[in-house]
């Protein structure tokens, strides 16, 4: 990080997450740049992966799709989103995103507010065992 600008962060320097399929990078976050209202990050999925279905039961997640083409299905419903479409996913509506599209698809996330801890922000309801698989 830059001492002119310490909340600037470059997605080639955080290592990704890869526990709930595609990789997931919290670019601003509590632990990168101390913020305190929320955090953003960017999701990388190739054709046919998946981020496996969860919830968040203090936080609304905004999505946005640089890239790609995806599929989020929110409680069960599949909304389809192609690049330069946003959507917003409520507080406690289960969602997993889908790369439905042929080539990698690129999402910008941010969720907002924070979790009272951060090991009550995420609520899994679906196993992936790898980057891309699951159950």
């Amino acid at each position: 990080m830059s001492e002119q600008f310490p909340g600037r962060v470059a997605a080639a320097d955080v290592a990704a997450d890869t526990r709930r399929g595609g990789e997931l990078r919290v670019l601003l976050g509590p632990r990168t740049v101390g913020s305190t209202s929320g955090f953003m990050g960017v999701a990388t999925l190739r054709p046919g992966e998946r981020i496996a279905e969860h919830y968040h039961p203090y936080s609304e997640e905004f999505l946005y799709v640089a890239r790609g083409t995806i599929t989020v299905d929110l409680d069960d419903t599949p909304v389809p989103l192609a690049a330069g479409e946003a959507l917003l996913v409520p507080i406690n509506v289960r969602h997993r995103l889908r790369n439905t599209g042929t080539a990698d698809a690129e999402v910008v996330f941010h969720l907002g507010p924070l979790a009272p801890r951060p090991e009550l922000g995420h609520v899994d309801t679906e196993l992936v065992t790898q980057r891309g698989g699951g159950s």
